[in-house]
């Protein structure tokens, strides 16, 4: 927990205090209540710039994440017109990006085809997922568990040792005949 008295010096503290205290020792509280001063100019600037209030949020986490690292190597007379200038130059690069690579406006006309064969694909899948639900009810109910436990909700062996009291041993013996039951009784589907 952080000392009370701590909170106040920062909080009292001059921006050039707070800067040259997290150059020195990397304290990211120190650098964090020094943003949080200026996060509505990154924001306003930002917005400004990016003309999106999603843009520009993420432009206020991106631009303290460039600061963690900047500062450590950068000097910095005042702090405020610089950041005020790195956040510009943060949003003229999205701009330059944005710019390489616009995004391209969906046009429905040119999606709209007469080929219904990824319909087919759907619906075979359809069918694959019918038998395996059939083939799954089908296992005896201990394997049926294991399975849905293993492969359904991603446990591990030593969660459904823990969920049906099984021992680790019998957990991975029902897990693999009951794989092996699936496969055959999908097979024979086929």
């Amino acid at each position: 927990m952080v000392p009370v008295k701590h909170i106040e010096n920062i909080t009292a503290s001059s921006d050039e205090a707070l800067l040259k205290q997290y150059q020195s020792n990397g304290d990211q509280q120190l650098l964090a209540a020094l943003y949080l001063r200026y996060t509505d100019l990154v924001y306003g600037t930002a917005l400004k710039y990016l003309s999106s209030p999603d843009a520009a949020k993420d432009a206020v986490m991106d631009i303290y994440q460039e600061l963690v690292n900047k500062l450590q190597t950068h000097s910095v007379d005042r702090f405020k017109s610089w950041l005020y200038v790195v956040t510009k130059n943060h949003c003229l690069m999205q701009l330059r990006k944005y710019k390489k690579a616009p995004p391209i406006a969906f046009q429905q006309e040119f999606m709209q085809s007469e080929d219904f064969s990824h319909l087919d694909d759907i619906l075979e899948k359809e069918k694959e997922l019918q038998k395996l639900e059939d083939c799954i009810k089908a296992l005896n109910p201990e394997q049926k568990n294991s399975i849905q436990l293993f492969y359904l909700q991603g446990k591990c062996y030593n969660e459904i040792v823990a969920i049906t009291g099984h021992d680790w041993n019998k957990v991975r013996s029902l897990v693999q005949n009951g794989r092996r039951n699936l496969k055959n009784c999908m097979d024979s589907h086929e």
